[in-house]
């Protein structure tokens, strides 16, 4: 089966749940959600072409890539961690899909004319910045350039091919220490990039779903703090 058919799997089974919001792993919440507050926001898991290929119907695993940024340093949340494009949904926008294209478009200049957005999955907690965040999944068929088109934001934009990030030599722990408690998250290495927190809970989720994760040791810890 094309990895594009296996998305489309996994999103009509997210449609066919919609409901309650799903929560972070016990071992990283380190706060509570807020319900009657929360914003909604958005985040845009963008698969493109690994290398110099070009997305067809029938690719494979092997053959996509993510797109990521690199939070700006001086932002007041998640602070120069790896994300994805992504963040809140303002009035203007006509859907979770337009939201997360029009962030992904304000963060890394990306032509969102060149992406088929194939659905979302469900919406998430985030108790850090009392966020409930929907996943969007695109399908890059035409791509163009992308770089940090906005530093306020974001202080760097690359993408990583999923069987790099998929391969168990770059799986790890991160960890972070807060009031004498120790929280966990899994984490994907690349380059001198480490994927983890928020980012990386949604990451390993959507790759257990579609059955591409390989068997990982998750006694390799890194301090993110």
């Amino acid at each position: 089966m094309s990895a594009r058919l296996e998305l489309e799997k996994v999103i009509a089974r997210h449609e066919s749940q919609v409901g309650a919001s799903q929560k972070l792993p016990n071992e990283w919440v380190m706060s509570q959600m807020e319900l009657s507050a929360a914003r909604r926001a958005a985040v845009l898991i963008l698969f493109g072409g690994a290398g110099q290929k070009t997305l067809q119907p029938d690719s494979g695993v092997e053959d996509l890539d993510l797109l990521f940024v690199e939070r700006a340093a001086t932002l007041r949340k998640h602070a120069g961690q790896v994300a994805f494009p992504g963040g809140g949904i303002d009035q203007e926008d006509s859907s979770v899909a337009d939201a997360a294209l029009r962030e992904a478009w304000e963060e890394t200049g990306v032509q969102t004319s060149g992406i088929e957005v194939l659905g979302n999955l469900g919406e998430t907690e985030l108790p850090v910045s009392n966020f409930l965040v929907t996943p969007v999944l695109g399908w890059w068929h035409t791509e163009s350039e992308v770089y940090p088109a906005d530093p306020a934001e974001s202080a760097g934009v690359f993408r990583a091919p999923v069987a790099h990030l998929l391969d168990p030599k770059n799986r790890l722990t991160a960890v972070v220490h807060r009031s004498n408690q120790k929280f966990k998250s899994p984490a994907f290495e690349f380059e001198d990039r480490i994927i983890w927190g928020f980012t990386a809970i949604v990451l390993e989720r959507l790759f257990n779903e579609l059955g591409w994760t390989r068997p990982w040791s998750n006694r390799r810890e890194l301090r993110m703090d």
